[in-house]
């Protein structure tokens, strides 16, 4: 059983001069018995303060208003804060019963151990954050633009750490990590054209992130790193993705890997976590450049939306598909169709070889020279993708259809969405790189087909 306190207050004040400036403070002040004993870290201060300038409020902004329909510039700066994930409430010592083995049931007896010693010096996750931006219209506000440029430097970052094994854990979770991130969002939204029968109306949304971790005590083994799902290194990305350096194929078909400078098929420890600089760094897997292109189209009584989303900056490790061995029942990619197969392909191709049985036998540490393939640098495609998202149609019937019928509204609408990619990368072989390595049962959405009919009354 566990009981958890918490308490918090704030205040916030704002004001306002003559509708040109705005300035805005927050104070929260908040407690709680789950991130330790100590007083520093029980209770903790957060705030923050922005400001907005209405720059089209000013009298000379008069001068530019034929072609500058408005004018705001505003920024903020604030520290905010977490108590991190809920499962970590290790701030008292956590003691368990369970039965202890005996030989005999007549010998049976309950038993206590330490499942999480105290941790009273873990405290809030911790965040500084610099926001700037404007937002702006031109003619007559058809055309109308927003620009965001944010800093962030988080501190304090909880994560499980190995220990000495004192108070009989190998792990705990701690303050263990700093990271610091940077980008820029801007908007554009038009009216192209404006007429009485017929609209374009366009929408444009860009945004690019990038982080890094500036601290980490912690270690992270081959596997953790080369997995697929990106791993916190320090001075790489949060979800950073690494590889095993390939270098070609043997005169059998097997795979080859530069490790520590020593070529090797075998000598590959995948939870080693000293001497792993030897693996490639191939980028982030979360994507750096995020955003969409959308527009509308309006006829009479007709309307055509066509919606693109677009991603960019990120890699994705391919299926792990290949084996030492094989069943009926193994489900192989195209790749396999440009395999070894005689003495001579490894000098054109770096898919390799379906290895025999009595290779096999013959040296069983080949079961490593193919996984280590799945985790290679030859294993590794880019996440870019452009998608056609949405394309839908929509009638509004005219009024003097429906109205004998005594109906207020009718309208018909078409939608598809997810209707194919316009781009992804070709090492993808037709695999969707936005539900990449999701995990669970995690599987592409679909292409849908809607059909709407909407009556009112």
């Amino acid at each position: 059983h566990t009981t958890t306190r918490s308490v918090a207050g704030f205040a916030n004040a704002t004001y306002s001069y003559d509708g040109r400036y705005t300035v805005n403070g927050t104070f929260r002040y908040e407690g709680t018995n789950r991130m330790g004993k100590s007083r520093s870290s029980r209770w903790l201060p957060t705030w923050n303060m922005s400001g907005a300038w209405n720059v089209h409020e000013e009298n000379f902004f008069k001068t530019f208003s034929s072609v500058l329909s408005h004018l705001t510039f505003k920024a903020s700066y604030s520290l905010t804060a977490d108590r991190g994930p809920e499962y970590v409430t290790n701030s008292h010592a956590i003691i368990t019963s369970y039965s202890p083995f005996r030989p005999f049931t007549s010998g049976q007896e309950t038993g206590l151990y330490v499942s999480d010693p105290e941790n009273s010096e873990l405290t809030y996750e911790k965040k500084h954050e610099l926001n700037i931006g404007a937002d702006m219209g031109f003619l007559d506000n058809r055309i109308n633009f927003s620009i965001d440029w944010y800093k962030r430097n988080n501190y304090d970052l909880i994560g499980i750490t190995p220990t000495q094994g004192v108070g009989g854990s190998i792990y705990k979770y701690a303050n263990i990590a700093s990271m610091k991130s940077h980008g820029i969002e801007f908007t554009i939204s038009s009216k192209n054209i404006q007429s009485k029968n017929f609209s374009w109306h366009t929408d444009f949304i860009f945004s690019k992130a990038k982080n890094k971790v500036t601290e980490l005590n912690a270690r992270s083994s081959v596997m953790d790193l080369v997995s697929g799902y990106g791993f916190a290194r320090q001075g790489y990305p949060v979800r950073g993705l690494f590889s095993i350096p390939f270098v070609g194929l043997n005169s059998n078909g097997i795979p080859m890997y530069n490790i520590n400078g020593k070529i090797t098929s075998t000598d590959i420890d995948f939870q080693t976590r000293d001497n792993i600089d030897y693996l490639k760094y191939e980028g982030p897997t979360d994507p750096t450049i995020t955003g969409s292109f959308g527009n509308i189209f309006t006829y009479k009584a007709f309307k055509l939306n066509v919606f693109i989303t677009y991603s960019f900056g990120n890699v994705v490790r391919l299926n792990p598909c290949f084996s030492y061995q094989y069943s009926d029942l193994s489900s192989m990619p195209r790749e396999f169709k440009n395999r070894w197969t005689v003495p001579g392909d490894e000098k054109r191709t770096n898919i390799p070889a379906i290895i025999s049985k009595r290779q096999y036998e013959d040296n069983k540490d080949l079961m490593y020279a193919y996984n280590a393939y799945n985790y290679s640098t030859e294993r590794i495609a880019k996440g870019d993708f452009i998608r056609m998202k949405e394309i839908s149609l929509s009638y509004d019937f005219p009024q003097s259809w429906i109205a004998p019928a005594k109906i207020s509204n009718l309208s018909l609408k078409l939608q598809a969405t997810n209707l194919f990619l316009i781009y992804a990368d070709k090492k993808l072989n037709g695999q969707d790189p936005e539900f990449f390595n999701t995990g669970g049962v995690a599987s592409p959405v679909p292409r849908q087909f809607t059909l709407t009919l909407r009556l009112g009354f």
